[in-house]
């Protein structure tokens, strides 16, 4: 999935433009903004949901819930207050109840795209032992 805060736009475009290879392999779902953006300049298809304020984050959030998603690039805006910021903290807090990887931010976008293009990612197994001494 590939959400972004407005002042965030530029950013998340560029770094999909870079990756757009990479990112053309897989179903990719976005807030309606950020996928008509991604459509235009970029030129990857890209599944949309509603706009972030109007509930595309809880829509992403809930295919989150149900393994529709596989990642999740969410470019934040950390100085901007938000005014749905209750969706966002749902869908981040979706991705780690469910072990989604969450960027928030370009270093770590980099770092999930690189083991995206090396290997597919799949959740460790828990150790019923080790889980008993916790």
């Amino acid at each position: 999935a590939l959400v972004s805060h407005d002042h965030k736009k530029v950013d998340l475009l560029a770094w999909a433009n870079y990756n757009r290879d990479t990112l053309r392999r897989f179903r990719l779902v976005a807030t309606a903004t950020t996928g008509r953006l991604l459509k235009e300049k970029v030129g990857i298809d890209v599944e949309t949901v509603l706009s972030g304020p109007h509930g595309g984050d809880v829509q992403i959030a809930a295919q989150v819930g149900s393994r529709g998603v596989d990642a999740v690039f969410f470019f934040v805006d950390p100085l901007t207050a938000q005014p749905h910021d209750p969706d966002i903290q749902a869908l981040m807090r979706v991705c780690n109840v469910h072990n989604i990887p969450l960027a928030t931010n370009l270093a770590t976008a980099d770092l999930i795209i690189a083991g995206l293009m090396t290997a597919e990612w799949k959740e460790p197994v828990r150790d019923e032992a080790l889980a008993r001494s916790e």
